[in-house]
């Protein structure tokens, strides 16, 4: 009987070992998933800034070119 309550108990350790491992790596990805789309929004506002410059050289170019 103790040796099956220690076979137990040692399973429980490891189970809860094992979420706050899953826990800290879910916050890890939760902060990298955060990070590319701060930089996905960068990097739309930057092709936007980008084609609305270029659309407003274009307009300034001659039409007989």
């Amino acid at each position: 009987m103790n040796t099956e309550l220690a076979a137990l108990e040692a399973k429980i350790e490891q189970v809860v070992a094992l979420v706050h491992q899953l826990r800290a790596e879910n916050e890890v990805l939760k902060n990298q998933i955060a990070a590319a789309d701060a930089e996905r929004l960068h990097l739309h506002r930057t092709m936007t800034a980008a084609r609305e410059r270029l659309e407003g050289l274009m307009e300034r170019l001659p039409e007989d070119v």
